[in-house]
């Protein structure tokens, strides 16, 4: 039995769902309103993959406000994955991943792996007949194009659609980033 310990960062603009989707996987209820987060902030949770690794990932909530930058540089350090997230219905948060990306890589000394995720899937149904929000809808297609945009810079790289309100691959999101991680720890040796 392998057991290890994966830190990882949640990161994207705010309120694209990070928070929900940690509390989510964490087994917290779903919260309707927003809150911000102030730096960041923290959970622990063990899980069991198959060929015998037991894992327990650090999963850092990195506040996505503009004015928190100087402070989430710190907590990247360290890091072994992200999770890097956008709404579907926030075309804006979905223009600014690849910021998000070169922060990380950045702050972290090295191109760590990402699952990119699609936050808020639920959205896309309620919004279907809204002209207004469709020009700020992004598609499945679009965010398969950011992953491999994402992978074309030799990162470790997948895309998931979640929503944090009705649990949808949240569990998978978190899963597929520790194969990931495992991947690449594979690939260094």
């Amino acid at each position: 039995m392998v057991s290890a310990l994966f830190k990882i960062v949640l990161m994207g603009d705010g309120s694209v769902g990070k928070t929900s989707l940690r509390r989510t996987y964490m087994g917290e209820n779903f919260r309707a309103q927003y809150n911000l987060t102030i730096g960041a902030d923290f959970a622990v949770k063990k899980m069991s993959l198959s060929g015998g690794h037991d894992i327990s990932i650090q999963i850092w909530d990195l506040a996505g406000q503009e004015h928190f930058k100087s402070v989430r540089s710190t907590f990247y350090k360290g890091a072994q994955g992200a999770l890097a997230v956008y709404s579907v219905v926030e075309r804006s948060s979905f223009e600014n991943i690849m910021n998000w990306c070169e922060e990380c890589w950045s702050n972290a000394g090295r191109k760590i792996p990402v699952v990119l995720i699609a936050n808020k899937v639920d959205l896309r149904e309620q919004f279907k007949d809204n002209p207004a929000m469709q020009e700020s809808m992004v598609s499945t297609e679009e965010g398969q194009k950011l992953a491999q945009e994402i992978a074309s810079h030799g990162v470790i790289t997948s895309f998931l659609e979640t929503s944090a309100k009705t649990g949808e691959n949240v569990e998978a999101a978190f899963l597929e980033l520790a194969i990931k991680i495992l991947e690449a720890k594979s690939w260094s040796g």
